[in-house]
């Protein structure tokens, strides 16, 4: 469905842009009201409406649609939302298991300090790309696309640098005596 008038011709930038303000002013309050029901929380909220909407925007997902504008609307920010749910229990449950662990293991929290420094110890005597690899894939939580575009590899070999450089932080850490020799 198109809410621009019938005799707008489509096709120009100028036009998509018209088309996206007007599908935006139109379903924001229906969108944003969609996933409050779910989140509960407004500016949660708000954060995954202006995301939904960039998205919808850079992906020029609304031109694809010539029937049910708001149908699709709802499954989509409702499909966000509950994502954006289950991602959260996720990582509420990752955090539990943590303190857990670390309550059944009292020295666990004396040792977390020297764990790190020896981290940190053996990261730095990886060569330089396995430990690039690392940093951008773990630490900056890049993409393998991304991280291999950085480094300028191709993916395979970013996995590559990946694989045997984790195989050899873990032989260095056992060796420094880990917390756990988790990594």
């Amino acid at each position: 469905m198109s809410i621009l008038p019938y005799n707008t011709p489509k096709g120009s930038q100028e036009d998509s842009s018209e088309e996206f303000d007007l599908i935006f002013r139109h379903f924001y309050k229906f969108v944003f009201t969609t996933a409050f029901f779910i989140l509960k929380d407004e500016e949660e909220t708000e954060d995954l409406v202006q995301g939904f909407f960039i998205d919808l925007w850079e992906k020029k997902k609304y031109m694809q649609l010539d029937e049910d504008m708001k149908g699709y609307l709802y499954v989509a920010i409702r499909n966000k939302a509950l994502n954006r749910i289950r991602n959260r229990e996720t990582e509420r449950k990752r955090q539990d298991v943590y303190y857990l662990d670390a309550g059944k293991h009292p020295d666990m929290a004396d040792g977390i300090d020297d764990y790190l420094l020896n981290l940190k110890e053996a990261l730095y005597e990886l060569p330089v790309q396995r430990r690039e690899a690392i940093q951008l894939v773990y630490l900056n939580e890049k993409k393998y696309r991304e991280a291999a575009d950085v480094m300028g590899i191709s993916i395979n070999s970013l996995k590559t640098h990946l694989k045997i450089g984790l195989r050899n932080l873990r032989n260095r850490l056992k060796g420094r005596g880990s917390i756990n020799g988790n990594i």
